[in-house]
């Protein structure tokens, strides 16, 4: 974890990557992808990049520089790599105190999801772990996941409180966030989704779990600026539509951002919810109607898909295809979790997108990239290769064309990783 903060601080000199093969997703304009735009990745073939204090402050074909060592510069040998951006991942769950895997076998079995969780299993479960768990232990194995997915190509990430659920707890988790903000060398975000599920105290009264987020946790999350998102899980046996516009105009007020869990279990009222709200994005959408792809197509809110979660628990996906039909504005995210994604590997997650969702390629890669990014308020700063943004970069081994990390999936196809200009 030290060399974390050292990767953070260090300044650089300035440094020349050459013998790049392809560098693959530039962007001229800084856009939010839409529908079929998605689907373009642009790309040069025999290029160099120049990075200096850690940011990209040029590139272009190799042939119209100067010959390597005539002008000072550290040379980088990229040996023939394709050069992506970092990954972008804009829902994840990854402070968490124990992992799941007796429910994984309760599951495997023939539990749902749902009645896991109605008998004291899933949220409820890692909950408990929270309450036992210190805010140093929290952290230290926090960091050693983010380390982990770092070295995965995630360049950029999102983490979400929830397992938490009364207002010490949710603070605790909150102040390892900004934590792991403080030592992270790569942009972190920090969702408050204290309306993850009710706890067992407040089981047959709502209202009173929610005038304590409003009233109490809301307050105090604001005074120590722990938050930039407030999220909800809208969803049949958790926050219905009208709780979930409650608590999301509440956090309005204490200048946060809403995000929603939407439409995972049950079409339940989540993205419609999100839109009225004015969301930054709603996220699974693995059960969307007609009507819930036209609204969500005509809005400003960016639909974040996780398939990896659907993979898990065996459903259904979320509909991309006809999402980008539509027109509308996606993201992909890995929803690290101990109960229905333990894992955080984006090179997987675009993987699935391909086979199981029937995203191109250039698809799947954008929007893990630059639409993870603008999900995450970060597109000025990472998620595509641009002047002025960071350099944090995928260096893949030797490979014959884009379209082929995603159909090699179960390969190890990073070489290097490249934050801020440095090698992990």
């Amino acid at each position: 974890m030290v060399f974390l903060i050292i990767l953070k601080e260090r300044l650089l000199m300035r440094k020349r990557i050459f013998n790049i093969a392809k560098l693959a997703g530039i962007t001229r304009e800084n856009n939010l992808l839409r529908g079929e735009a998605l689907n373009v990745l642009e790309t040069i073939d025999n290029v160099y990049v120049d990075i200096e204090n850690g940011m990209i402050v040029e590139f272009g074909p190799f042939s119209a520089t100067a010959d390597q060592g005539d002008r000072g510069y550290e040379y980088i040998d990229a040996k023939g790599a394709t050069i992506l951006p970092c990954w972008c991942d804009s829902h994840t769950h990854i402070v968490f105190a124990a992992s799941r895997e007796n429910e994984f076998v309760d599951k495997i079995n023939g539990l749902s999801y749902a009645e896991i969780a109605a008998r004291g299993g899933g949220i409820i479960q890692s909950a408990s772990k929270i309450a036992q768990a210190t805010e140093q232990v929290l952290f230290d194995s926090a960091m050693e996941r983010l380390e982990a997915l770092m070295r995965l190509g995630t360049g950029a990430i999102e983490i979400k409180s929830g397992y938490g659920l009364d207002t010490a707890n949710e603070l605790k988790m909150l102040r390892v966030i900004q934590r792991i903000k403080d030592a992270a060398p790569i942009p972190v975000k920090a969702s408050f989704l204290g309306a993850h599920t009710y706890p067992p105290a407040y089981q047959t009264n709502h209202e009173g779990y929610i005038q304590l987020i409003i009233n109490d946790m809301l307050p105090a999350i604001h005074k120590e600026n722990l938050a930039d998102y407030i999220d909800v899980f809208c969803e049949g046996g958790f926050f219905n539509y009208e709780e979930t516009v409650r608590i999301c105009e509440a956090g309005k007020q204490f200048g946060l951002t809403p995000k929603i869990h939407a439409n995972q279990l049950h079409a339940s009222g989540g993205v419609e919810a999100g839109i009225e709200v004015g969301a930054l994005s709603v996220d699974h959408l693995e059960t969307m109607t007609a009507v819930n792809i036209e609204a969500l197509a005509k809005s400003n809110t960016i639909g974040t898909m996780l398939p990896t979660a659907a993979f898990f628990l065996r459903m259904s996906y979320p509909p991309a295809k006809a999402l980008m039909a539509a027109n509308a504005a996606l993201a992909l995210a890995s929803d690290y979790n101990p109960g229905s994604s333990p894992g955080g590997n984006m090179n997987f997650v675009v993987a699935l997108a391909c086979i199981q969702m029937k995203m191109l390629p250039e698809a799947a890669i954008n929007a893990a990239t630059i639409n993870g990014a603008f999900a995450m308020d970060l597109a000025n700063e990472v998620g595509s290769i641009a002047i002025g943004k960071r350099a944090n970069l995928i260096f893949s081994k030797p490979i014959p064309s884009i379209a082929y990390l995603p159909y090699s999936f179960s390969s190890n196809l990073i070489d290097k990783v490249m934050i801020n200009g440095n090698f992990l």
